[in-house]
């Protein structure tokens, strides 16, 4: 949200903005950007639903805007003025156990019904898009999607740098990263069923790493690891800061997501920009974050990915080959991009207003 907001006055000069943020927030600072804060603290999901349902409804109506972006999948109920709604994902839907029963209510009911009133329905993916249609009945025709942009932090990096990273972190000298949230819709226990299947010489050589924060339900995860005997090769740094992330990228040989399900898996593209090869599942959005420059498997297939990561060790002129193709695919996600394709939206909501208006006349 924030690298939008960034990049979305340059992408009309005849918009003007104004950013409804909590105390906390520190959105980017426009000319054509005014911020107005809430005086409420919304870290809290409650807090921020409240203010969301309540609160927002009177600060729009005092702002007076032409259209409300609801940047976070709902819109106030009681918003009178023409919207347009950005989903993600529907993981609320496909994984509903990993939020609170009212969280889980609350996004379902008022996802769909925001996306109905709305003007426009931003996705991310066209998977998202997808599932928008199949599960929730919004017309394909009303939804836009706006691919996410990569920061330009995600760059190759010298490699003295990368070399003490790896030095200051005590990773291997080589070794295959994963990166995100463990948890069952990542798929982790194929993985590593697939790291198993190695010879001992490849594990030895190149080892896994399993960055990231542990979720829930990770006791396949670890139960996999001891049934194995991976302790040696496989590791688990845990959460990895933002401000890192080029540097673990870059550190790694090759980057392997086998997610079963994403909104879009940006970690697949910042691989990628940082000349890292990638290969990742064949379902949901990674096809699209991936496209011709990662290899695409069965989520299942553990075979598959035994090869896979077989190829990738072994075969230095594959790496080189995907690490060009990628740091080229990598390249045309950019923020300026996805403002222009979100003022694409806004124009066409705001034309369909207008239309509207001038049929009431």
């Amino acid at each position: 949200i924030y690298n939008l907001l960034r990049a979305l006055p340059d992408a009309d000069p005849n918009l003007r903005y104004t950013v409804f943020a909590g105390p906390q927030g520190d959105p980017p600072e426009h000319a054509r950007m005014a911020v107005r804060r809430a005086r409420w603290r919304t870290e809290r999901p409650a807090r921020r639903i409240l203010w969301e349902q309540i609160a927002q409804p009177f600060a729009v109506q005092r702002a007076k805007p032409d259209l409300l972006h609801g940047l976070a999948f709902v819109s106030p109920v009681l918003n009178r003025v023409p919207s347009i709604v950005t989903v993600y994902d529907l993981s609320f839907v496909h994984y509903p156990e990993r939020l609170p029963a009212s969280r889980r209510l609350y996004l379902r009911l008022l996802t769909r019904w925001s996306c109905e009133r709305a003007r426009r329905v931003i996705v991310i993916s066209r998977s998202t898009a997808h599932d928008l249609t199949g599960i929730f009945g919004i017309p394909a025709h009303k939804i836009d999607v706006a691919l996410p942009g990569v920061s330009e932090l995600f760059v190759p990096l010298p490699e003295a740098e990368v070399a003490a990273f790896r030095a200051e972190k005590s990773l291997p000298e080589r070794f295959i990263l994963f990166l995100g949230t463990l948890e069952p819709r990542k798929n982790l226990p194929v993985l590593l069923r697939a790291f198993a299947q190695l010879p001992a010489a490849e594990r030895e050589t190149v080892h896994l790493v399993l960055a990231g924060g542990r979720g829930w339900m990770t006791d396949e995860i670890f139960a996999t690891i001891e049934r194995h005997d991976l302790g040696a090769t496989v590791h688990l740094p845990g959460y990895v800061p933002g401000d890192e992330l080029p540097l673990w990228y870059n550190a790694a040989e090759t980057f392997v997501y086998p997610s079963i399900f994403e909104g879009f898996g940006m970690p697949v593209v910042e691989a990628q920009a940082c000349g890292t090869p990638v290969i990742v599942s064949s379902v949901s959005s990674l096809p699209e974050a991936a496209g011709d420059a990662g290899v695409q498997l069965p989520p299942d297939d553990v075979g598959a990915w035994a090869d896979a990561l077989h190829r990738a060790i072994s075969d230095l002129a594959w790496r080189a080959d995907m690490r060009a193709r990628g740091i080229a695919h990598a390249a045309g996600f950019t923020w300026a991009r996805t403002a222009a394709q979100t003022v694409a939206s806004y124009r066409a909501a705001l034309d369909a207003n207008r239309r509207d208006t001038e049929n009431l006349t």
